[in-house]
């Protein structure tokens, strides 16, 4: 288990040097890129492929900070780290509703998705 989890953050970590693509601020999250947010929401993988699997206090600290932009939290759900990890769009947009997160951004429409 400690290998596969090892295995993935360091294949977050190419993917997400490979994928900076923009340091002049112009992304959906400021001056950090999506993939870039992405590899920092590493403790959310299993919850972000099981509906069933216990979202850890660490993923949630990490969703709620991200969800307070949520063109941000979107973009980090569809960027090719998390993809190429294999989070489940459909699965991880219910993190912030599975992480009791006040005041998520109910209703956001991420692509094909929507916040619960």
């Amino acid at each position: 288990m400690m290998n596969k989890l090892i295995c993935l953050l360091g294949l977050l970590l190419i993917v997400g040097i490979a994928g900076v693509e923009r340091i002049d601020g112009a992304s959906a999250c400021g001056k950090s890129t999506p993939d870039n947010e992405a590899l920092k929401l590493a403790p959310c993988s299993t919850a972000a492929q099981d509906a069933k699997a216990d979202v850890p206090d660490s993923c949630c600290l990490q969703v709620k900070r991200i969800g307070q932009n949520p063109s941000c939290l979107c973009a980090v759900l569809l960027s090719d780290t998390a993809k190429s990890s294999g989070v489940k769009p459909e699965i991880a947009i219910t993190i912030p509703k599975r992480c009791n997160i006040p005041n998520r951004p109910v209703g956001y429409k991420c692509g094909p998705y929507t916040l619960p």
